[in-house]
């Protein structure tokens, strides 16, 4: 069974609240495959789309970090139909799920090709972001290592 968080939204039509899965934290794919990120988590990643497989609905992510190719399994189920481009950048959003050969794959609710994005800039965002959040929650006496935007 997955574990999923879920953020209550309420309408002023509507008084019953609507669940949202939690918000999805920005998880470079080195990070992902680390095991740091628990199962039934909200990711967001990237990668360079090197495989697709449509009779198992899955696709393979690839991404480089200090010289070391990283590749994260994609299940494709919730976003197809599916038309991919080999070769071209992906960014994913969905949730962990760990399988049982020890590796994990993320359930995509959404994928979207971003060829042409900076990675570089991209990467760089990410760390503004995370050091941003980090400040942010020393200056208010948080707990940082507590906070869903704190870097693992």
């Amino acid at each position: 069974m997955h574990r999923y968080e879920v953020t209550r939204v309420y309408s002023h039509t509507d008084p019953e609240p609507k669940m949202l899965p939690a918000h999805a934290v920005f998880q470079f794919p080195w990070e992902v495959l680390s095991g740091d990120v628990k199962d039934g988590d909200s990711v967001r990643t990237f990668g360079r789309l090197i495989t697709y497989q449509p009779e198992e609905s899955k696709a393979t992510l690839s991404a480089q970090h200090a010289a070391t190719p990283h590749q994260v399994v994609i299940q494709t189920t919730f976003v197809e139909p599916f038309e991919p481009i080999i070769g071209a950048q992906y960014i994913v959003l969905g949730e962990i799920e760990n399988v049982d050969e020890g590796g994990v794959v993320i359930r995509a609710r959404v994928l979207n090709c971003v060829d042409g994005v900076n990675l570089a800039l991209l990467q760089r965002a990410i760390n503004v972001q995370r050091t941003y959040f980090r400040e942010r929650a020393l200056s208010e006496g948080d707990d940082v290592a507590a906070h869903p935007l704190a870097p693992p």
